[in-house]
């Protein structure tokens, strides 16, 4: 084998390499320009964010909606249940339930700050997607996966992302070049390693797809206590097959999952509101003020007064980004 062929896979990986980090530190002065400070920014893209944030910060707990999260600096990392996601530049995380999760930026400086983008989409936009690729989609498993994956960011997709975030830069372009080239990403998803784990949360008859309308009722009707029953009648699903595919799905149980909602929409309540922590436990389904005390010191770390109080001053970051 002559040195030649040998050289030429090596050259070709070095400048794949390359062009990858010239496009994210493109990426990431395209998000500086148009996040010029701390803080997430909706931009004339719908359903796209941008987000920026100096310093490595308290976890953030939120309903993180189906999204797609890739950063162009820093790192994160994002718990569901007992399970950790940890990704940064070279990775992207896809989050295809609304789940109640934690979110932790790990690296982040005032020089080099944490810089994302989240795209959020609906499973219609994927299903339309699907029905049109035919053979070419990804195999679908029959039970229902988890919700939330991470995976290595392809060329294609950062190029598509990128391309994305430039029509900031022309707002003229927005309206006719933004939609098909979010539908390229999605794509670009579809056809990745998480393809066949989006794709089950797409498909009408799908155990994904009934775990996302349980989720729906259940946060409709998060106040009220748990009726299993009315929530599997909603999913179309039975008692024992709800429990199981929805704990595949969220990592907890619906009762953990109520609490989590319960908790969040608490919490929220004694920070942006004049309201006592005995009230906020009323307002969201808690019949006893100190178990409402007791869990809620268990997931945030701090008495429900103490905690809102710390978050109004802005020392546990708890508000400015919650969900990214």
């Amino acid at each position: 084998m002559s040195s030649n062929n040998v050289t030429r896979p090596c050259l070709q990986r070095r400048d794949t390499a390359v062009e990858a980090v010239l496009r994210r530190a493109e990426l990431a002065a395209c998000i500086e320009r148009h996040a010029p400070r701390e803080g997430v920014f909706s931009t004339p893209i719908p359903r796209l964010s941008l987000i920026r944030v100096h310093r490595m910060d308290h976890p953030v707990h939120a309903v993180h909606e189906p999204a797609l999260c890739l950063l162009a600096q820093g790192s994160k990392r994002v718990l569901l249940g007992g399970e950790a996601y940890v990704y940064d530049p070279a990775t992207y995380l896809v989050v295809s339930q609304p789940l109640p999760v934690s979110g932790q930026v790990m690296d982040a400086t005032p020089e080099l700050p944490y810089l994302a983008i989240r795209l959020q989409y609906d499973t219609q936009e994927l299903a339309s997607l699907l029905s049109g690729m035919g053979r070419q989609g990804p195999s679908i498993a029959q039970g229902a996966s988890r919700g939330v994956m991470t995976a290595d960011v392809t060329a294609p997709l950062l190029d598509a992302v990128l391309r994305l975030v430039r029509l900031l830069d022309s707002p003229q372009d927005i309206e006719p070049l933004a939609p098909p080239t979010i539908r390229e990403i999605l794509y670009r998803l579809l056809t990745g390693p998480c393809g066949h784990r989006l794709a089950q949360g797409a498909l009408a008859d799908s155990a994904s797809h009934r775990v996302s309308r349980a989720i729906d009722w259940l946060r409709d009707h998060y106040r009220e206590p748990l009726a299993l029953d009315r929530m599997a009648e909603a999913a179309h699903l039975g008692l024992s097959a709800l429990r199981t595919h929805f704990k595949a799905t969220t990592a907890m149980s619906p009762l953990q999952y109520q609490q989590h909602l319960r908790l969040q929409a608490a919490r929220r309540l004694l920070v942006t509101g004049r309201i006592d922590p005995a009230s906020a436990g009323r307002q969201v389904g808690y019949a006893s003020a100190s178990r409402f005390s007791r869990e809620y010191a268990r997931m945030f770390g701090a008495a429900p007064a103490k905690d809102a109080a710390r978050c109004r001053q802005g020392l546990h970051g708890a508000l400015p980004h919650l969900g990214e």
